[in-house]
């Protein structure tokens, strides 16, 4: 059984969506965000990544820009940029990116069902960006941007298609060319049987936006010591969930800025032992699980990982970002803790392999490597089975966008 429950949503004004709408803070540095505001004066970023209304010495973690983006939040509201719905209801959100639809649901998700892993996860957290956002719900007293959760099957379709039928509150299309659409859900009946849809499913998976629930657990928790009768706001976070049949994992590929300090020789010798090399005159994007692709001084290879290199019947060693990490980072090129080696970076995706490409050519990199992406089944055994998946295993696109809704406390 999940709670997932209707909210009262704040939302922008619909003549104002498309300019409020912004990527979440995580994926942008703060001049990129920077220019981003000075382009677009509404963007939601100025909530996210509030040291945008800052000197650009701030330091991002600075008390005053958590006291800035409350400010801002606040601002939306009192200069009529956004509104609060009445009553609490759900939201339905569609996003098409080249042509693939994914339809979700916005409610808000039980801290306690996350503290007892009815909401799985299945990657490890950092302690200081927890406490970076930990530090801005708590300021904001609000959760700004959504989680993104998928579940399996639950029956959704004909509440959804009601919905989707009528007219929109949103509809535009972001300069990365994806088309979001929002509906609020209008009747008691619908959310009812939203409601029940999702008490009928055992689990809930975090599938993007670790931190962020983890951090809104935190905030819950902190709040409670305060005094409470587990009906306050904060005992729930604002996500988005999807049906996970719908969504699409992109590759999360690596970087690595040198060769541990061997010679390209001894380095394509050392790892011949668990994986066939063979140069690639083609195309180099891999084409099924346990394939990669690797750039070294101009040239591309496909490596293929040799039988008896890892272990097919374990859910995380099996995995592509595994048998890479065990098999040739860890053991080769000294990437004991990708968490936190310096030496080693990763590239979403969505930024396709001629941004690795210039990393290396550029001097950026020593050698990259580009990978096959990880199966939502592959994410749902892991979660299932209580594992954690190595850092950075999947990237989802499209991303969420950040200021559709906000989730108050107050």
């Amino acid at each position: 059984m999940v709670d997932f429950r209707p909210f009262r949503t704040l939302r922008p004004v619909p003549e104002e969506a498309a300019e409020i709408a912004s990527l979440p803070y995580d994926v942008m540095d703060s001049e990129e965000a920077r220019a981003e505001v000075a382009r677009r004066p509404l963007s939601f970023l100025r909530v996210e990544k509030a040291e945008v209304d800052l000197p650009p010495d701030t330091d991002p973690r600075d008390p005053l820009v958590y006291a800035t983006a409350r400010a801002n939040l606040d601002g939306y509201v009192a200069d009529g940029h956004m509104v609060q719905d009445a009553s609490p209801t759900y939201s339905v959100y569609r996003q098409v990116m080249d042509g693939r639809s994914q339809v979700g649901i916005v409610g808000v998700a039980s801290v306690d069902e996350y503290l007892s892993d009815v909401i799985r996860k299945h990657e490890l957290t950092r302690a200081d960006k927890e406490e970076d956002r930990i530090r801005h719900l708590d300021a904001c007293d609000a959760h700004p941007s959504p989680v993104f959760l998928t579940h399996r099957d639950a029956p959704l379709e004909d509440v959804v298609r009601r919905v989707t039928e009528e007219q929109p509150l949103h509809d535009f299309t972001s300069d990365d060319g994806v088309r979001h659409t929002l509906w609020r859900v209008a009747t008691s009946a619908d959310v009812t049987a939203i409601r029940a849809a999702f008490d009928g499913l055992a689990n809930l998976y975090v599938a993007d936006g670790h931190h962020r629930t983890a951090s809104a657990a935190r905030v819950g928790l902190l709040r409670r010591q305060q005094g409470w009768t587990g009906e306050e706001e904060f005992n729930h976070f604002m996500a988005v969930a999807f049906p996970a049949d719908q969504l699409t994992i992109l590759p999360y590929n690596r970087v690595v800025a040198d060769l541990a300090g061997l010679s390209e020789e001894e380095f394509l010798t050392r790892i011949e032992q668990d994986f066939e090399v063979l140069p690639v005159a083609g195309d180099p994007t891999p084409t099924t699980s346990h394939e990669f692709g690797m750039y070294l001084a101009g040239t591309w290879y496909r490596l293929v990982a040799r039988e008896g290199a890892f272990d097919p019947s374990d859910p995380v060693a099996s995995l592509d970002v595994s048998v890479l990490q065990d098999t040739l980072l860890a053991p080769v090129l000294g990437i004991a803790d990708p968490r936190r080696d310096q030496r080693i970076d990763f590239v979403g995706g969505i930024r396709g392999l001629a941004e690795l490409e210039e990393r290396v050519d550029g001097g950026r990199a020593a050698v990259a490597f580009a990978l096959y992406p990880t199966a939502m089944e592959e994410l749902l055994a892991v979660a299932d089975a209580g594992m954690i998946m190595p850092p950075k295993s999947t990237w989802f696109e499209p991303k969420l966008r950040s200021g559709l809704f906000v989730h108050l406390f107050r």
